[in-house]
C-alpha cells in the first residue's frame, strides 16, 4: 500500500454519510483533509473529530457544488498551504423522490442534475489542471449502482449516476498520458441519510428501504476508497461495484421476515 500521509484531499459533501466516513478514514491515514458542504455546524463538528480521534488538519469551507461561481471563487483560491490538491473525492449528490417520469417534479430534477452531474463537473474543472501541471493526483467519484441500471421511479436519478459514470470513463480517455488516475465506486444499498432525503424527511418511509437486511455502511465506502487510493501508482482501480450481500440488482434483494 502506498503512505498517504501528508496527502490532501477534497471531499465534496463531507457533512455527513458517505463523505462524512470517508473524512475520518483518511484523517486516520494521516491525510490533510479539505472538508466541503453546505452545513457549517456539520463542518465545524466534524473537524473536531478529525482532530480528537486522529490530530488531522483540516480546512472547511462551505460550498453549494451547484453554484458554480462559488466553486470557482473557493476552490481557485485555496490558502497555499491547500493549493496543491493530491486526491479529489466527488463525493456530493442525492436523490429525490421516486415519481414516474411523467408525474415527476422538473424542480427536483433540476436539484438531481446540478449537484449530481454538474457539480461534479464544476469542482473537477477547479481542481483537475493543478493535478495536471503538478504531473500528480487521483479523482475518486462516488457513483451508485443505478448509473448501471435503471428502476422504477429511479428515471432522472439513475440517468444522474449514469452520467458520473460516462464522465468517469471520459476522464480516464481525456487524462490517458498523465499521471492522473481516475476511479468510480459504485455502491448499492447504502444505510446513510440518502433515504431521508429523498423522501424530504420521511424516517418511516426511508427505514423501510434497508428493512430486513443488512445494508453497507458508510464506513464500508470509505475503507474502499481508501483502498483505492493506497494503490501504487501504477495501479488504477478504474470501476469498483459494491453490492450488500443480500441484494443482486438495484431491485433484487433478499430480506428476513
Amino acid at each position: 500500500m502506498t503512505n498517504l500521509a501528508g496527502r490532501t484531499v477534497v471531499v465534496t459533501g463531507a457533512s455527513a454519510g458517505i463523505g462524512r466516513a470517508v473524512a475520518l478514514a483518511f484523517g486516520a491515514a494521516g491525510c490533510r483533509l479539505v472538508l466541503a458542504a453546505r452545513r457549517r455546524e456539520k463542518l465545524a463538528e466534524l473537524e473536531r473529530a478529525l482532530r480528537e480521534r486522529h490530530g488531522a488538519e483540516s480546512l472547511a469551507i462551505e460550498l453549494d457544488v451547484r453554484d458554480r461561481g462559488a466553486v470557482e471563487s473557493t476552490l481557485g483560491a485555496l490558502p497555499p498551504a491547500w493549493s496543491e490538491v493530491d486526491l479529489l473525492i466527488n463525493n456530493a449528490g442525492l436523490g429525490r423522490g421516486l415519481d414516474k417520469l411523467q408525474e415527476g417534479n422538473p424542480d427536483e430534477w433540476d436539484e438531481m442534475i446540478d449537484t449530481n452531474v454538474k457539480g461534479l463537473l464544476y469542482v473537477t474543472r477547479a481542481l483537475l489542471p493543478g493535478m495536471v501541471a503538478r504531473k500528480r493526483g487521483h479523482v475518486i467519484n462516488i457513483g451508485s449502482v443505478a448509473g448501471r441500471e435503471v428502476y422504477p421511479g429511479g428515471n432522472v436519478y439513475c440517468a444522474s449516476k449514469f452520467a458520473v459514470k460516462a464522465l468517469t470513463r471520459a476522464l480516464k480517455v481525456d487524462l490517458l498520458g498523465t499521471p492522473i488516475r481516475v476511479s468510480t465506486i459504485d455502491p448499492g444499498m447504502v444505510e446513510t441519510d440518502f433515504s431521508v432525503v429523498r423522501f424530504r424527511g420521511d424516517e418511516e418511509r426511508a427505514a423501510k428501504v434497508y428493512q430486513g437486511l443488512k445494508a453497507l455502511s458508510a464506513e464500508d465506502i470509505a475503507d474502499i476508497a481508501l483502498w483505492i487510493a493506497a494503490r501504487p501508482p501504477h495501479v488504477d482501480i478504474t470501476e469498483l461495484v459494491v453490492m450488500p450481500t443480500a441484494q443482486a440488482t438495484a431491485m433484487l434483494n433478499h430480506r428476513e421476515p
